[in-house]
């Protein structure tokens, strides 16, 4: 695969992950990890943990999925403690894409 057909495919993943509202709200609610998950228990640098991510209202399973798209796309990081699983946006590849984005539009 060449390099442009690897940006394509990069840039593509990306758009199918922004292409549901709950995940473009997943990405919102990061980006102010203070204002909308005050009550973790653990320090917010650490990511925010996937039951934090209940006050979408969709089930533990759905809300796996939307992580694991916007994951996937390179939006988000994920690392796992112990038996949790702690997400945080990836600022560099989220400005990568929206650079890439342009650059093609």
């Amino acid at each position: 695969m060449d390099d442009t057909h690897l940006i394509e495919t990069e840039l593509d993943d990306a758009l199918k992950a922004l292409s549901h509202p709950v995940r473009r709200q997943i990405l919102q609610w990061l980006r102010e990890p203070e204002k909308h998950f005050c009550s973790q228990a653990h320090p917010l640098e650490m990511g925010i943990c996937a039951g934090q991510f209940e006050r979408c209202g969709l089930s533990q399973s759905t809300v796996s999925a939307h992580l694991a798209s916007l994951s996937k796309a390179g939006l988000i990081t994920s690392h796992k403690v112990g038996q949790w699983i702690f997400y945080k946006r990836d600022e560099d590849a989220i400005a990568a894409f929206v650079s890439r984005l342009s650059a093609r539009l």
